[in-house]
């Protein structure tokens, strides 16, 4: 389980405010998210996501670079 280290500010009533996270923890959490992907890295998940809907065994490859059969 990936665990949060965070610390909380809170206004003079103690509701809170704001969250602050170490720079490791926003950018293991931005990485988790997909938001350091490129346009052109998102638009190779999407293909794979409707290949892969449509059942296009075609589009795979093994481990070595060759066709899934």
């Amino acid at each position: 389980m990936f665990a949060i280290h965070k610390k909380i500010v809170v206004d003079e009533q103690g509701r809170p405010q704001e969250v602050l996270i170490s720079w490791e923890q926003y950018q293991q959490i931005s990485e988790m998210l997909g938001l350091d992907l490129d346009e052109d890295a998102i638009a190779d998940l999407r293909q794979a996501q409707r290949d892969r809907g449509m059942k296009n065994r075609d589009a795979y490859i093994g481990p070595r670079g060759e066709p899934e059969v």
